[in-house]
């Protein structure tokens, strides 16, 4: 049984795809995916895929790239959606990367987005680039879900693993970070606790190297390759690997930490 802890199943670059992603979800064992939401505009995707395929768990979340688009109602549209049981909240977080930033505003939307998965003790995704400083910050003084949350293909440095899961933190190990280029990352999480890991894709962000993809798909739009989410198999088989543990060791655990944070949410 297999765990995707964070992917975009709901992104219109997959839509046309949808049937034979499925089909190839179901033949590698895939057991429960979180999709995350990013924006208001995505949210009933989400909840479309949810209620059609139980191994769907829906986070509904205002990303920090969309946090200027967004409307004088989101928090009451936020609150009602993962009112509705069984969801967590993100994808939600503090990126300095992109261009352009309104970081008072990132850090005042992810402030009450966090509160509001304290308050309901739901799982919360998070993003971060190049903000591990101030989002420490916000954790470290702020609530957080007695559950816990999810550092989504955790970018950052080892020193700050420890303090990170005292507050409650679980990291996922993407497909990006099996490049050649990425092997400081992957020391990072040869270190982290075992019981702290999780197994993401980003579908279909974040791109696995060529020779370890099982699964291509082509994205319409523009012909560049998207990351198949049944590409699952293929990151926790370089995760196995890279902690010296088998297949079905690695799986076992994965699912425990799974299940710890994220429940058995329906």
């Amino acid at each position: 049984m297999l765990f995707d802890a964070h992917n975009h199943l709901q992104a219109p670059a997959l839509a046309s795809h949808l049937p034979r992603v499925e089909m190839e979800l179901a033949a590698i064992g895939l057991e429960r995916a979180v999709v995350n939401g990013t924006c208001e505009a995505d949210w009933e995707r989400v909840t479309e895929l949810a209620q059609a395929h139980p191994w769907v768990m829906p986070s509904y979340g205002l990303h920090p790239w969309f946090v200027d688009s967004r409307t004088p109602d989101w928090r009451e549209r936020l609150a009602a959606a993962v009112g509705k049981g069984g969801a967590g909240v993100g994808e939600i977080g503090l990126d300095r990367w992109i261009e352009g930033f309104d970081f008072e505003a990132q850090t005042e939307v992810f402030t009450w987005q966090m509160g509001l998965a304290a308050r309901h003790n739901l799982p919360a995704s998070l993003h971060c680039l190049k903000a591990w400083g101030a989002l420490w910050d916000l954790l470290r003084m702020g609530a957080v879900p007695e559950c816990g949350f999810l550092l989504h293909s955790y970018s950052g440095p080892a020193e700050m693993v420890e303090p990170f899961i005292k507050r409650g933190a679980y990291f996922s190990f993407s497909g990006h970070f099996l490049a050649a280029r990425k092997a400081a990352q992957r020391e990072v999480f040869r270190g982290i606790p075992i019981e702290r890991l999780l197994v993401e894709t980003d579908a279909p962000d974040m791109p696995l190297p060529p020779e370890r993809a099982r699964f291509a798909l082509p994205d319409q739009a523009d012909g560049r390759m998207l990351n198949h989410p049944a590409n699952l198999l293929a990151v926790y088989e370089g995760l196995a690997e890279l902690r010296g543990l088998t297949l079905e060791n690695l799986a076992a655990q994965v699912a425990e930490n799974f299940q710890r944070l994220f429940g058995g949410r329906r």
